[in-house]
């Protein structure tokens, strides 16, 4: 298989990824405009369910940019002829690029969802704070996923 249709393969299935987190976003949205989901004790009275609809957010969000930034990006720029060897190589070519607004953004997107990761109930202020964040971030990982799609596309010809 060659690197346009390794591409192809990934774009569909992070494609799956990326209409299940709009689902979830849409889910949130409705959430958000009956309670305030990042207040702990608000949080502490949710719905097994509606918890889960924030727990699969996380869980997509987590996984678009885990596959943008292993299975996508270095291929996106093999593709256009940008050879690389260090994933910094791939980050900062790719901020080149424009596919991604800024190499801090990147990496603060990745902190935080990191951070949730790794978050215990003793500290839910903070992973409620994280969570806020992700849910604010929806369209920043949006366009890295768009971009990356819309720049794959220039070489399909």
């Amino acid at each position: 298989m060659n690197t346009k249709e390794i591409l192809a393969k990934r774009f569909d299935k992070l494609e799956n990824h990326y209409i299940a987190l709009k689902e979830y976003k849409l889910l949130i949205n409705d959430l958000l405009s009956e309670t305030n989901i990042y207040d702990q004790f608000v949080f502490n009275t949710l719905k097994p369910e509606k918890k889960a609809i924030l727990d699969a957010y996380l869980k997509r969000f987590a996984s678009i940019q885990d596959f943008l930034g292993a299975k996508i990006f270095s291929l996106l720029l093999e593709l256009a002829g940008i050879n690389n060897t260090k994933m910094s190589e791939v980050l900062s070519n790719i901020e080149k690029e424009n596919i991604i607004d800024s190499l801090e953004n990147w990496i603060e997107l990745r902190e935080v969802r990191n951070e949730l990761e790794h978050d215990y109930p003793e500290e839910l202020q903070e992973a409620l704070n994280d969570l806020k964040y992700c849910i604010d971030n929806f369209y920043k990982l949006e366009s890295y996923y768009l971009n990356s799609l819309n720049f794959y596309k220039k070489y399909l010809s």
